[in-house]
């Protein structure tokens, strides 16, 4: 795309607009709405149309929405006997699920970044009312599940034991909390 100093321009990745002050090879000098001058190469930026841009009004886009709007299916769908006492959220508390890389992270370290992300979301499913949590820990040694087991004990109204055999195995334990009825 062809550049001149002057043009309006809006960076490709950024949320930066600005004005073209510079062009020097294929370094093009940008000066942003705040002031800033900043440098992309012609693929990173788009031109913005001038004052010939097609305008559309608020009714026009709203007329348009009703149009693809899909009507709403009024059958509620009825819940199956087996889903009904499925386990309302799940949390895989693998290390891999949780950080991109364990490089450089001791034992230690993985253990608490688990720990911690079962505590944050035992806290969200008290503060969001919901039931049944599972956390799929996997089998291993052992040591995350007996970690768990401690911190799930320090909540009085919960209950935890082993989740559902048939669906994820030895390796995950299902929390139930008692609704709190004043």
């Amino acid at each position: 795309m062809d550049f001149k100093v002057g043009d309006q321009v809006e960076a490709i990745d950024d949320i930066v607009q600005g004005v073209v002050v510079k062009i020097n090879g294929r370094q093009i000098s940008v000066e942003s709405k705040d002031g800033f001058l900043l440098k992309y190469t012609a693929d990173e930026l788009l031109k913005i149309a001038g004052s010939n841009a097609i305008k559309v009004s608020n009714f026009e886009v709203a007329k348009i929405k009703a149009e693809k709007e899909l009507p709403k299916n009024r059958h509620s769908r009825k819940i199956r006997p087996k889903e009904r006492y499925a386990p309302q959220m799940e949390v895989d508390l693998h290390i891999d699920k949780l950080t991109p890389s364990t490089k450089g992270m001791t034992n230690f370290e993985m253990l608490n970044l688990q720990l911690d992300t079962a505590k944050r979301q035992l806290d969200f499913a008290i503060r969001k009312k919901i039931q049944k949590v599972v956390f799929i820990h996997g089998v291993g040694e052992g040591i995350l599940k007996e970690e768990l087991h401690y911190l799930f004990k320090r909540y009085e109204n919960a209950k935890y034991y082993d989740a559902d055999y048939q669906k994820y195995g030895m390796g995950a334990t299902e929390v139930y909390f008692f609704q709190n009825t004043p």
